[in-house]
């Protein structure tokens, strides 16, 4: 097996290989917002985000980020016996603020024990050159990546769900992050409306040419409240069957870089607010299904990736 038990790069490899030990990650929310939320693009966000910014289970930001990481820290106890963690600054876009209140935030988490890294989750068009300074700064410090929120190359789809900024703007940032040496990982969304299976696999392949460091695939989750949940109610579709969904997930696997590190591969949406699909709140069982399908092809990420060919 190319990644101990796995046939795909998993976080838990990529972890373990820099830290010799199983790390945890302590979701935080830095009391953030969004342009897309603020007014300075627009109101509500994109379609499919929650009032939580999706980051449903994250630490309040009614306490202090040090508060949080102990919160966090606590609740990861009862699952994993764990002693070192990635603080992840989760909700809205974590770049969004001067670069004063950003680095009280970041090295706020970074001073709590047991935190050895950081993972800053923001949008392409909210990271100048103040902030780029800041990262590499902390990137000298610690083990950091970066979370830009892509879900889709394509621009008609792009509108649909109100992202508010083109491609372009994110081909810059990535540039601008990878030549500095910063990792990035990258959000994708499979089933958004209007997509077939091969827009989405020319997403993911477009993804692993720009040589991205990580990625993380999302099932389209429609929660009530959301814009999305609003319009599949006028405007029903066929989202993926759980069959259907595992067979496209390997199809990707086998397509993209074995450098990638894979940091997800479905979503998670809170039981009271998710409407459908209901069958992604087995977790478990739809990983498991994703390992056994692996298994059954005999196949492993990269096997058709054309540097691997």
């Amino acid at each position: 097996m190319r990644w101990q038990d796995k046939r795909y790069h998993s976080l838990n490899y990529e972890l373990r290989s820099v830290f010799n030990e199983k790390i945890g990650k302590v979701s935080l929310d830095g009391g953030f917002t969004c342009p897309n939320r603020d007014g300075t693009l627009s109101y509500g966000g994109c379609i499919f985000c929650s009032e939580s910014g999706s980051g449903e289970f994250a630490g309040s930001r009614n306490v202090s980020i040090k508060k949080q990481v102990e919160d966090q820290k606590t609740l990861l106890g009862h699952k994993w016996k764990v002693n070192k963690y990635i603080a992840y600054f989760q909700n809205y876009t974590n770049t969004y603020d001067r670069v004063e209140n950003l680095r009280e935030k970041y090295y706020d988490a970074l001073s709590c024990d047991g935190i050895v890294g950081l993972a800053i989750g923001t949008r392409p068009d909210c990271i100048d050159d103040g902030i780029l300074d800041l990262l590499e700064e902390i990137n000298e410090k610690t083990y950091l990546w970066v979370e830009l929120g892509l879900q889709t190359i394509h621009d008609n789809t792009a509108h649909f769900i109100n992202r508010g900024y083109e491609l372009d703007i994110f081909n810059k940032t990535l540039k601008k992050l990878k030549d500095r040496n910063i990792r990035v990982v990258v959000h994708v969304i499979l089933g958004l409306p209007g997509e077939s299976k091969e827009k989405m696999m020319e997403t993911c392949t477009y993804l692993s040419d720009k040589g991205i460091d990580g990625i993380k695939i999302h099932l389209l989750h429609i929660l009530k409240g959301t814009k999305l949940y609003e319009y599949v109610l006028e405007n029903p579709y066929e989202s993926f069957e759980k069959k259907e969904y595992i067979e496209f997930v390997v199809d990707i696997l086998e397509r993209i870089s074995p450098n990638i590190v894979v940091h997800r591969m479905t979503g998670d949406g809170k039981k009271e607010l998710l409407y459908e699909p209901w069958w992604s709140l087995d977790k478990r069982a739809l990983l498991n299904g994703i390992d056994r399908e692996l298994r059954e092809r005999d196949t492993y990420q990269g096997a058709k990736n054309k540097d691997e060919a």
